[in-house]
């Protein structure tokens, strides 16, 4: 499968069977992560791979907000990556305003590591979900994630049991314009 089929036919998914992830291919998932770019080089993310069935209770029940469509997903997917970063490190080193992002920018850093992770995984047949809408201190807690460390977001990934349609996405000319924002592009 090529970047772009997988970028098109990705879905998040929040149904999982119960068929294990193969250990070589959660490698490679892990690998696309490793190899994101990141600010200078930093690559300040951690990737704690929870298998253990107590954690991903725990997760779910004490961490994840009510009514969050993706606490089940959580609960029974057979693999939860939580993702976390190293603070201090990613776009701040040199303590100027415009580089610093008010201290966030590991969180793009992030991101850019696990979008390599869900097309990864797409790629072999997995599905995933992000789940943000959560208490990270409880997760951080439960994951025991040390100081100077923040936990930035949970990814169920399994095999899919479900096959969500494609979403409606804005037409090109509502996102992208021209030198200008506003200008529309031609």
């Amino acid at each position: 499968m090529d970047v772009l089929e997988a970028i098109r036919g990705r879905r998040s998914i929040r149904a999982f069977t119960a068929e294990p992830v193969a250990e070589d291919v959660l490698a490679a998932v892990l690998e696309a992560g490793r190899l994101a770019p990141s600010w200078k080089n930093t690559q300040a993310w951690r990737f704690v791979v929870v298998r253990d069935s107590a954690v991903k209770q725990e997760l779910a029940q004490k961490a994840v907000a009510l009514g969050n469509r993706g606490i089940n997903a959580i609960k029974n997917a057979p693999i939860v990556i939580a993702a976390c970063a190293e603070l201090d490190k990613s776009g701040c080193s040199d303590g100027r305003p415009e580089t610093d992002k008010g201290g966030s920018w590991y969180l793009f850093d992030v991101a850019l590591a696990l979008e390599n992770m869900v097309l990864a995984a797409w790629s072999f047949g997995l599905g995933t979900l992000f789940v943000g809408r959560l208490d990270a201190k409880i997760a951080e807690g439960i994951l025991g994630v040390p100081p100077g460390y923040a936990f930035v977001v949970l990814m169920a990934l399994g095999h899919p049991d479900e096959r969500p349609e494609a979403r409606p996405r804005k037409a090109m000319a509502e996102i992208v314009f021209a030198d200008r924002f506003g200008n529309p592009i031609v």
